[in-house]
């Protein structure tokens, strides 16, 4: 907390006029935090970042806090509502609970349908829900199944927010140990895709709306901040492998609380032409709406002109005609491939 801070008080021109519009706090485990830890940082937030401007927590156009199932009380929920969190995340993975234990999941189904009560309950009405798919457990008969029940039981929650993850496996992680004693295997890419396939028809049918290869909302409810990343607006990263990035410049902290505590390790790099190019289709063509070829510099775009118009004739790109380039939602699952098409070296 207190190196927390230190780097906070150290940032506070980091917006350079522009005071920030949303907040968000996590990774990790920000739900382990006391009420009061928490309202020391939403302090050090307000006093460093937004009263310099005249404003306030309220001001904000989005508050969110990643919690867990296991760690969600009804007073602690209210706690989050009351220093000023709009928008709760909560990472569910699954309904079933031999997916949850293969996970290493510290709750079952039955703790996360009642965490999502208990923060309706609370008086939340923004509320996202993480799933994962493209794995299947050694006892599976029908992995597809498997993936339509946590479909149906997510749908019948009706939270504002979806965002809906293929699995990856890190090298030597307990996950990449179970893989290989063939207690679960990750499922071929045609059924990964038909799993992709199921999740966008579903909920289309349920009234929500896909706005990122990812992500899915009813109307109103896309997550603000992770916008700002996709559209390469300036944001501020503070605490351990927090990165930032002010438009030119990308940084992150040192991963080790120790290098993190005594100010060193921190990494900065400022991106050329090319790698703003890159970015720009990497995070643009990751959103449904695509990206605006106004945006893109007229004499890069020219190195990638032979891949695109191939890319466009082959059906794995559309222009709109208001001037945007974007993959058509049949083509989302493999988007990688398309995107790195058109990267430059």
């Amino acid at each position: 907390m207190e190196a927390l801070e230190r780097e906070a008080r150290s940032c506070v021109s980091f917006f350079k006029g522009v005071p920030p519009s949303t907040l968000y706090f996590g990774g990790g485990t920000p739900s382990l935090l006391s009420e009061q830890e928490l309202a020391k940082i939403f302090s050090w937030i307000e006093a460093f970042y937004l009263q310099p401007y005249g404003r306030s927590l309220k001001d904000l156009r989005e508050v969110t806090i990643e919690v867990n199932p296991d760690d969600v009380t009804l007073p602690l929920a209210q706690s989050w509502l009351h220093l000023g969190v709009t928008r709760v995340s909560m990472g569910i993975q699954s309904f079933r609970d031999p997916a949850l234990r293969w996970m290493g999941r510290r709750h079952d189904a039955q703790q996360a349908r009642c965490a999502y009560q208990t923060l309706r309950q609370a008086g939340f009405q923004n509320i996202s829900l993480d799933l994962i798919f493209g794995y299947s457990l050694e006892q599976d008969q029908d992995p597809i199944g498997g993936w339509e029940f946590d479909l149906e039981q997510m749908i019948a929650l009706s939270p504002e927010h979806i965002s809906a993850y293929q699995l990856s496996v890190e090298p030597g992680s307990t996950l990449a140990k179970w893989m290989q004693s063939g207690r679960a295997k990750e499922l071929p890419a045609e059924v990964a895709a038909e799993e992709y396939a199921l999740l966008q028809q579903r909920l289309k049918q349920a009234g929500y709306e896909q706005y990122e290869i990812s992500n899915f909302a009813k109307s109103g409810y896309e997550a603000l901040h992770n916008r700002s990343y996709w559209l390469r607006e300036p944001y501020l990263g503070l605490g351990p492998a927090a990165h930032s990035f002010d438009g030119f410049i990308r940084s992150w902290n040192p991963e080790d609380l120790t290098h993190y505590q005594s100010h060193s390790g921190r990494v900065s790099e400022e991106l050329t032409s090319e790698e703003v190019f890159n970015e720009q289709w990497m995070l643009g063509l990751r959103q449904v709406a695509g990206v605006r070829l106004a945006d893109l510099d007229p004499a890069l775009l020219n190195r990638v002109a032979g891949p695109l118009h191939r890319l466009l004739r082959q059906g794995l790109l559309i222009q709109t005609s208001d001037g945007y380039i974007k993959i058509p939602s049949e083509k989302l699952f493999v988007s990688d491939g398309i995107i790195c098409e058109l990267m430059l070296d």
